[in-house]
């Protein structure tokens, strides 16, 4: 009896314990309302099959136009600029000029060559020797994007940072001081999240994460990606939101931000008309790519 009574004890400490991890930033929940009434282009309203590819300043133009908010990615050349890039690595989206491509270039699955290395490895201006998939349209910087967008619609940010290197977050900081338009922050590295939380507490920031070990088990494995799996770092980044694989709505850390502790959830990346019905039972924030929801801009 005494050990079944010990045991339960036990139990019951280390739930409180793990409730306590996933908390998330409990108050500013008013801060929300803007995020939650539009639908979000997930890299602009793009088409990489047309001349108005992921990340473009012409995917982006078209969801202003739309009246869609917009989901982008930001990190930083070589040369310290930021601009808006998904990938680290550049193959899978950049093209070299036609009649220079070197004998390395990155082989793709659909047989394209793709330019070689990171985003930090070239400056802004080698850069723009390149060109995005078989558009006209170059990298983007961030700066131009804030100009092009003006406040017409919400932006969600996803800073993109490699391991410890938050040199990104100042910078991107900085240029979003002077910016009037509602826009949040996300990264799935909770680094980016703490410096938020110590140098601009005030910024609706949310924790990116994903059921890491179903997607990619052979590359997402080990005991970290159980931690982000799970929000276990709440405790330290404290989101406003978190913005979770649509597909895995049912994990439990997720579920109790959202039901218990009524935090702010952001559903990625939701691809049909159906997948968006769904989500919404479950969500607050649908971030939509691949098709245009008959629900319009508006979510509601």
């Amino acid at each position: 009896m005494f050990i079944l009574k010990t045991i339960c004890i036990v139990l019951a400490v280390l739930f409180i314990l793990y409730l306590l991890m996933i908390m998330p930033r409990l108050s500013g929940k008013d801060r929300r309302e803007p995020f939650t009434k539009v639908l979000y282009a997930h890299r602009g309203l793009h088409d990489n099959s047309s001349d108005a590819p992921e990340n473009t300043m012409a995917a982006f133009k078209k969801a202003v136009d739309a009246g869609y908010g917009i989901e982008c990615d930001v990190q930083l050349t070589k040369d310290g600029v930021p601009v808006i890039f998904h990938d680290f690595t550049l193959g899978r989206v950049l093209r070299y000029p036609e009649g220079n491509v070197p004998d390395n270039a990155v082989r793709n699955e659909d047989g394209s060559l793709g330019v070689v290395g990171k985003v930090i490895d070239y400056t802004y201006e080698e850069l723009m020797s390149f060109h995005v998939l078989d558009s006209e349209e170059k990298i983007p910087k961030f700066e131009d994007f804030l100009k092009l967008v003006d406040g017409k619609v919400p932006l969600v940010i996803e800073l993109k940072i490699e391991y410890k290197d938050l040199s990104v977050c100042p910078i991107v900081d900085n240029m979003l001081r002077d910016y009037k338009g509602v826009y949040c922050i996300e990264s799935f590295n909770p680094l980016g999240l703490i410096w938020y939380r110590r140098h601009h507490n005030d910024v609706f920031r949310g924790q990116l994460s994903d059921a890491f070990h179903k997607d990619k088990p052979d590359e997402f494995k080990g005991p970290l990606y159980f931690v982000l799996t799970n929000l276990l770092l709440n405790f330290l980044t404290k989101p406003d939101f978190i913005a979770f694989n649509h597909r895995y709505y049912k994990c439990l850390s997720r579920t109790i931000c959202r039901n218990l502790y009524k935090n702010t959830a952001a559903s990625w990346t939701i691809k049909s008309q159906e997948e968006l019905d769904r989500a919404m039972k479950h969500f607050d924030i649908y971030i939509f790519d691949s098709f245009v929801p008959n629900n319009g801009a508006n979510n509601k």
